[in-house]
């Protein structure tokens, strides 16, 4: 079966990424670039819920990772009460 090149421009734009840079998943979740930054430091006291991925200098998140995190939040505004 031969593509075309139209077709296949199609495919790339409807195709979703997997792995997000930080200021991608920063978009995705309603934070601050900032506040993901801040929590991947290796040393980080703070570290960010959400695992990354670092592929050299770059730090990735999966985006299945982070719709888990979404998916564990109470969203009761953190007080503990419904």
């Amino acid at each position: 079966m031969n593509s075309s090149p139209k077709r296949l421009l199609s495919i790339q734009a409807t195709a979703v990424k997997r792995l997000l840079s930080v200021e991608e998943a920063a978009t995705y979740l309603g934070l601050s670039p900032r506040t993901i930054y801040n929590g991947t430091g290796l040393k980080s006291k703070t570290p960010f819920a959400v695992k990354a991925k670092r592929y050299g200098k770059k730090v990735l998140f999966d985006i299945r990772d982070l719709d888990r995190f979404c998916d564990s939040l109470s969203g009761d505004g953190g007080n503990g009460e419904e």
